[in-house]
């Protein structure tokens, strides 16, 4: 039986759903055309136990949406608002120039930032942003190289300034306009020589079973932003050439695991979080079928009354609002080393996961402080958490 927790639903979709001039955006998922079979297995929702880590706080940072490592212990932080932030491992943070004007509107702004194959020789960095438009907003990929430039000063010291250099845009999902949900999370392949985009359907629903539109999928791209030649209907051009999968909603995490499979977790509507499985050419149901409801109450049918569509791994409900995943392969936890770590934004949390092949099973959801923005895993081994209130945690075992 469904757990709808109707409140906490209204607020999210009204501070979600504020329209852009006079566009708007649909309240409902598209009628059922097919008769409910309700989900009966795969729901993770767990109680809380004590975290079995010891967290401290390195930083602060204003409106943070993801965290990058970089070699040497420094990170990348990107804040909503349109600025790129250094953290050098000694702790002292610089602001990085040359990054591209954002369009800061829904959930949008400065998003994803990942570190190319080969960064230690070539310094490439990737970002995703929603980029200004005359019609509104819509998702940009882009690469630039960091350069690093030593300052002398008077009295002491100076942390390294560092700025974008060759900025370029490799892709663009176009159909600008309202909505949020830009998705917006990048991954590279095991082999290093193609990358995947995934790109939410801002809040529109139908897009996402549209195979002509950006929107609601995960792409897989060549390093140059163009499509990948084993992409499934590579040979159909367009977008369909550039299409890894479909049917999704909110795609805000990607990773990979040891053997080469690609997970994606993503948010539900009112309920209906999910972990993915991600296969090529294989359609995740999104606005058809989804194991929570719409934020009015209105029932979607659950995903086996379309057993035609690939079914969540894992979903919660009520939702836990995921917001970035890893795949552990650090020292310092051993005992996790496999396992994948989502943040939790709605639900405060971090929620460790065991994978096995195919399977998925959540063991632990540990409280937080506040809203899980983001996680990373550092040289380490440490595990590191941006939240959405601003402050940068380093996560190690307690002793």
């Amino acid at each position: 039986m469904r757990v709808r927790v109707l409140m906490l639903s209204v607020a999210m979709i009204g501070s979600a759903c504020s329209a852009q001039g006079t566009q708007k955006l649909p309240r409902n998922a598209p009628e059922a055309t097919v008769k409910n079979v309700p989900a009966t297995t795969g729901r993770a929702n767990l109680r809380e136990t004590p975290p079995p880590f010891t967290m401290t706080r390195i930083g602060t940072f204003a409106e943070p949406f993801a965290l990058a490592m970089l070699p040497g212990g420094a990170a990348l932080m990107t804040e909503k608002a349109g600025q790129l932030k250094l953290r050098w491992a000694d702790g002292n943070v610089v602001t990085v120039s040359g990054v591209p004007r954002v369009a800061k509107v829904d959930q949008g702004g400065l998003l994803d930032v990942a570190i190319a194959p080969g960064f230690a020789a070539n310094r490439g960095i990737y970002l995703s942003y929603s980029e200004p438009g005359k019609n509104g907003a819509a998702l940009a990929l882009a690469h630039a190289t960091l350069k690093i430039t030593q300052v002398q000063c008077v009295r002491a010291p100076c942390p390294a300034q560092a700025s974008l250099e060759g900025f370029r845009v490799l892709w663009r999902s176009g159909m600008n306009g309202v909505g949020g949900q830009f998705g917006a999370n990048i991954a590279f392949a095991p082999d290093g020589k193609s990358l995947f985009l995934s790109s939410g359907e801002r809040q529109r629903f139908t897009p996402a079973q549209d195979p002509e539109q950006r929107l609601g999928k995960i792409l897989r791209l060549t390093l140059d932003g163009k499509a990948w030649p084993g992409n499934p209907q590579y040979k159909a051009g367009g977008v369909r050439s550039e299409t890894w999968s479909t049917g999704h909603r909110n795609p805000y995490g990607l990773a990979f695991t040891a053997d080469g499979r690609l997970w994606e977790e993503e948010m539900g509507p009112m309920g209906g979080d999910e972990l993915n499985l991600i296969l090529p050419g294989k359609n995740y149901g999104w606005p058809v079928v989804s194991n929570g409801d719409n934020y009015s109450g209105k029932p979607i049918p659950d995903h086996p009354s379309r057993p035609d569509l690939e079914a969540p791994k894992l979903w919660w409900n009520p939702s836990i609002s995921p917001g970035g995943m890893i795949a552990y392969s650090g020292a310092m936890f051993p005992g996790y080393r496999g396992n994948l770590f989502i943040g939790a934004l709605g639900g405060q949390a971090l929620i460790r996961i065991v994978v096995t092949g195919d399977k998925a099973m959540a063991v632990a959801q540990w409280p937080m402080v506040a809203r899980v923005r983001d996680v990373a895993q550092a040289a380490d081994g440490a595990i590191w958490l941006i939240e959405d209130e601003g402050a940068l945690l380093r996560l190690t075992p307690k002793r």
